[in-house]
This record gives C-alpha cells, structure tokens and sequence, in this order.
C-alpha cells in the first residue's frame, strides 16, 4: 500500500479507442489499377500516427455501403471513444453514415490531402482522384449533421502538416480523458458541508450524464483502514512527506504520526474501492476518533491528489470531478475558492484549507500544524503553497436550472507577490475582465463556489473534452 503513495504527476495511463477507417469508390479501382494501393497505403500512414496516441481499431477502407453498415456494426460493439474516417478519394454519404449511426461517439473528418498541390500539366486521373478527398467532405459533413452526429472536420496535408496532426492528438488525448471520466469510480465521504447547498450534487446525473461511478463512503470505512495501519506504512507515509513538502519545525511528532496513519488508511481506501477521486466532509464530535480522523486527513489526500486521485474537501464532488479533468490535462487541479479580493493592484487571492495539487506549486509546498481549523472541527497538519507564476486556468462543475451538469472556465494568470501564511494554500489570480466584472460575469453562470485551479491555458483542450462528454462548457 505504501508504494502506492509515491506523488506522480501527469495523466493517467488510460488511452482512448479510436475506431478508424477510410473512404473510396470500389467504381474507381477498375478503371485506375494502382488507385486502391495507393490510398491504403496513406490510410495506413493514418492508423500508424493516431496509433501513437490511442488504441486503433482499424476498419480498412470502405468502399460500398455494406461494407459501410460491416465496419458500423464492428464500431458499435468495439466501445470507441471516437471515430476517425479519412477522406481517401470520393465516396458516397451512403458509405459513411452507417459507419457512424450507431456508435453513438463524435467523429473526425480527416480532409488530409497527400500532395500540397499538383502537378496540372501532367496529373492523370489516378493521381487526381488520390489526392480528391476534399470532394465528399461537404457531403458527409452534411449527412451527419442531419443525422444528428458531431462532426468535426480536419483539413490539411497528409505527411507534413503538424498544425493538423497536432488537431487530431489534441482530440485523442482529449478522448482518453473523456474514457478516464466515464470510467472512473469517485467516493462519496461522508456528506456536504451543512449549509453550502451549491454543492448539492444529484448523484444519479452524474452517473446518467457522465457515465461515473460514485461510491457511498461510510466513516467507519476509513476509520477501519486507519486503525488497521501498520507502524512500518505509517514510517513511510512520514518519509514520503518530509520528502515532499518543506515540514514547519512546530509540527508535533504525534500530529505527524497521525496524519500519517490516516493517510495509510486513505490509501487502502482508495484502493479498495477503486476509486479515481473523492469528495469527503464528516465534523465528528467532542474531539472522538471519528473528529480525529476527519481533521487528519489533508495529508493523506494531498498525496492522492498528487498522484491523479483528486480529493475535494467540504463534500465537493462536482469540483473532484473538475480537478481530475484538469489532472488528466497535465494541469495540475488544485482545490480552489475565491478568498479576497486585490483592488489595488487587481488580483483576486484564491485557494482553500485541505488538500492541494503540489504540481503546481510555486517551490516545496509547506506541512503545518494548525490547532484550529477555521470552520471546522479540531486541527491538525495542513499544507501550504501558492501556484507557480504564469498562465492558469479554472475549471468549476455545476449544475443549471434543468438538473444537467455544466462546465465553467476562465483563463488568467497567477502573478509573484506575498500571499497569506495561515496554513492553507493561496494564489494571486488575475483575469482579463476587471474584478468587478469579472465576478460579476462569473457568478451569472451559475457556479458552484469551488473551482479546480490548473498550470496554463487550457479552454482549447477543456472544450474538446467537453464536447467528448457531451457536456456544455461556459467561459467568461
């Protein structure tokens, strides 16, 4: 169990199915000998590049429509995350539609053309209609768009174009974290924090609209992992921390043995529900072991955060699911709510008590001993830091008026400056709209008060992730 709490940074390994396929006229391969070969061998050049970034179930070329409805039918039962169909010459929209109508995933058009430009003068036909993939486009784009089916088109040139193959990644990458999303399993600890009703979640949205698990969490789950902790895991856990963060010279041998210990039981938690994040709050009584237990617990779930299993305190499962989108990105997603505002020199202060990100921190992020948790239960170790300089991006969950789920993101940047030193982290934000209109133009979409706080600008990547899952993105 201990090993498993080594920090990591970056993206789970979870690679997305992309079912691919290409497009032709079996008219055409009579008439032109060599024309087949030829376009399979760039539909070949297509599998071997997506292959570099996802799981490739290849459906050769199609070139009728019942060999459209056999490749639609082999897609519907592969469990893709996306479809890629590349443009190799003409081909009916009868062709296409039955590879996608079923599936029930977004599709990419691949408009890729070989040659940059031809040789007018001397291009014979074969060479013409190897290079005329731009011509059905329009005609697919249309079909599916009154099917119903998200399309999204590519145009570029085949062998030399990074600009869009670096499209297509950005869209792989985003589909893998899409899969990541579907099918992970977040733990539900205890309950909201009493009153803070924004963060009412429906669990059974999240399961329908998402396709994530949540898992029920009992205390006395946890509390039998942290008595079960063995003296030699709790040793590692202190290790571990005194290796990670820069450890305050007043933090007591027992708050740190015990902030250990709970860390150890967070763990075997975690692995024993599989779970891929976790949205915990539980007050506890008259300082009990419950109340011990829950006011020990930032340590243990800032090394889960660090390592991709993000932990939102306060009961907060919408923004756990934020923050493990922005874990999946490489940003980081760090526990985040809006503290104080700069009017001086226009900056927002952000960050929050608990667990944090320590990618992204600006340094050693600092273990402390609070004795009192403000708004809270008892005290115990906390973690302080503040995000690196630069570009930033906040990503928040919540949910409208009709009970579906809704991203909301902004981009801005965290800039030098003192910060707070009260034990919890803290972050210099600033945005393009001023703080009164951008507060203003935030709060009217509806958000929940947390946010998950991530390393650079990152709307292009979220809103493909978004458009994967199917859920609308709002930005100010």
């Amino acid at each position: 169990m201990v090993g498993a709490l080594e920090s990591a940074v970056g993206r789970t390994a979870v690679a997305a199915r992309v079912g691919v396929a290409g497009i032709g006229l079996a008219a055409y391969w009579p008439q032109f000998p060599g024309l087949r070969d030829e376009i399979e061998r760039h539909l070949g050049h297509v599998v071997e590049r997506i292959g570099r970034w996802a799981e490739v179930v290849a459906a050769g070329l199609v070139d009728t429509a019942p060999a459209g409805r056999e490749a639609g039918d082999r897609f519907s039962r592969e469990g893709l995350d996306l479809v890629v169909i590349y443009a190799g010459t003409y081909a009916t929209s009868t062709q296409v539609l039955p590879i996608v109508q079923r599936v029930g995933c977004p599709v990419l058009v691949l408009n890729l053309q070989p040659l940059a430009a031809l040789d007018y003068e001397t291009t014979d036909t074969t060479t013409w209609l190897a290079n005329c993939g731009v011509c059905p486009v329009p005609e697919m784009a249309g079909v599916l768009a009154r099917a119903g089916i998200a399309c999204q088109v590519i145009t570029g040139t085949l062998y030399d174009d990074e600009r869009a193959w670096g499209e297509i990644e950005r869209w792989c990458r985003a589909a893998a974290i899409a899969r990541t999303i579907r099918s992970s399993r977040f733990g539900m600890l205890g309950h909201t924090y009493p009153g803070m009703i924004d963060m009412s979640t429906d669990v059974g949205m999240v399961h329908t609209q998402l396709g994530t698990h949540v898992e029920i969490l009992e205390i006395d789950d946890l509390k039998d992992r942290v008595e079960a902790a063995g003296e030699g895991e709790i040793a590692a856990v202190v290790e571990r921390a005194e290796t990670t963060f820069a450890l305050d010279h007043d933090i007591s041998h027992e708050a740190m043995n015990w902030g250990a210990r709970v860390a150890v039981g967070l763990d075997r938690l975690a692995s024993d529900f599989d779970l891929g994040g976790l949205a915990y709050y539980y007050r506890g009584t008259g300082g009990d072991r419950i109340e011990r237990i829950a006011s020990a617990m930032i340590l243990g779930n800032t090394l889960l955060t660090a390592r991709g299993i993000p932990a939102a305190g306060e009961g907060d499962l919408k923004t756990a699911i934020a923050m493990k989108i922005m874990h999946e990105l490489g940003a980081g997603g760090s526990f985040s709510e809006f503290c104080a505002m700069d009017f001086r020199e226009r900056f927002f202060l952000m960050g929050h008590d608990g667990p944090a990100h320590v990618a992204i921190s600006d340094g050693k992020p600092a273990l402390k001993e609070l004795k009192v948790f403000h708004g809270k239960a008892g005290g115990g170790l906390s973690v302080e830091m503040r995000a690196k300089s630069g570009p930033v991006t906040i990503l928040g969950l919540t949910q409208g008026t009709d009970g579906r789920l809704k991203l909301i993101a902004a981009e801005g940047e965290s800039l030098p400056g003192p910060v707070l030193r009260i034990g919890n982290s803290n972050h210099r934000l600033r945005f393009e709209k001023d703080l009164p209109d951008f507060m203003d133009a935030w709060c009217a979409l509806g958000p929940t008060h947390h946010v998950a706080l991530g390393l650079g600008h990152r709307l292009d990547d979220i809103r493909l992730v978004a458009r994967l899952l199917d859920v609308p993105l709002e930005t100010v």
